[in-house]
């Protein structure tokens, strides 16, 4: 049976990627200016009542600095806001990557949190990375083993700027997918890579993920940015919801509110995000 109102409710904002430098016009990406357009997500949440805001990664594009700038935009915020962990948020100097995930206020890089009975599970995408690592961990080795590899098969996602999950953070994955179930309750998993339908902006290791997603009948969506264009995919019973980045385009602004009903997903967009009705 529909249910009008929803079980509860939360903001998603993506790929803000703030700095205080010129615009690149060529991508369309203005970076000073997700300042104001993050303010005025804000101030439409401020208006609504919600569990939380998300901001799906990506909160800077680059300077450890930046966050000095941005975060405060944040404090505006009536609602609690909970972040995670993007690429380009660990464009910072080397003697910084391992405080971003303190600095945005995080209990570690990957988590977990529940809410009305629902589990989310936040991963750290970037823990196998030539970019997040610090210098001379073997995450490091292993991630340009992994680009290597992809790039001698001619992958499309065989890019630096994408990454992998540890074998055990895809093992906790697994487990806090299992201990939802034995809870009885449903899983919405975030993320900042996609990972389905395949794309040149896909995790190295994409195709595992999906798998163990589509296979757990308790996993309803999986909500992610990175893909600054947008995307929608679904495997098994599994939504996969990429949302539209907010440094995109000089005025349009892009955010979303997501209203989980007992039957159903509701998305509604703002700006350049679309509205989507998810069923499960």
């Amino acid at each position: 049976m529909s249910s009008a109102s929803p079980l509860f409710r939360f903001g998603i904002i993506a790929d803000p990627q703030y700095a205080a430098i010129a615009p690149h016009i060529a991508m369309d990406r203005h970076y000073a200016n997700s300042l104001a357009k993050v303010a005025e997500a804000i101030e439409v949440f401020n208006g609504e009542e919600l569990s939380f805001i998300m901001t799906l990664g990506d909160v800077i594009d680059r300077s450890f600095s930046s966050f000095d700038d941005i975060l405060p935009v944040y404090d505006k915020l009536r609602h609690e806001a909970l972040f995670l962990l993007g690429n380009h948020d660990f464009s910072v100097s080397s003697s910084h990557l391992c405080e971003v995930a303190t600095r945005l206020g995080m209990p570690s890089p990957y988590y977990r949190f529940s809410r009305h009975g629902w589990r989310f599970i936040v991963l750290d995408g970037n823990e196998v990375s030539t970019f997040a690592p610090p210098e001379g961990h073997p995450h490091r080795a292993l991630a340009a083993e992994m680009l290597a590899a992809l790039q001698a098969r001619g992958a499309a996602n065989a890019h630096r700027w994408n990454a992998a999950l540890s074998d055990e953070q895809f093992a906790w994955l697994g487990d806090e997918i299992a201990n939802a179930a034995a809870a009885a309750e449903k899983v919405i998993v975030m993320n900042h890579y996609p990972v389905h339908p395949p794309s040149e902006h896909g995790m190295w290791d994409s195709e595992r993920i999906v798998e163990l997603l589509a296979s757990s009948s308790n996993v309803v969506a999986y909500l992610n940015g990175h893909d600054h264009v947008g995307n929608y995919g679904k495997a098994g019973a599994c939504h996969f919801v990429n949302f539209k980045g907010v440094v995109d385009t000089e005025t349009q602004n892009a955010f979303a509110i997501v209203e989980v009903h007992a039957d159903r997903i509701e998305i509604r967009g703002f700006g350049r995000e679309e509205s989507r009705t998810l069923a499960y």
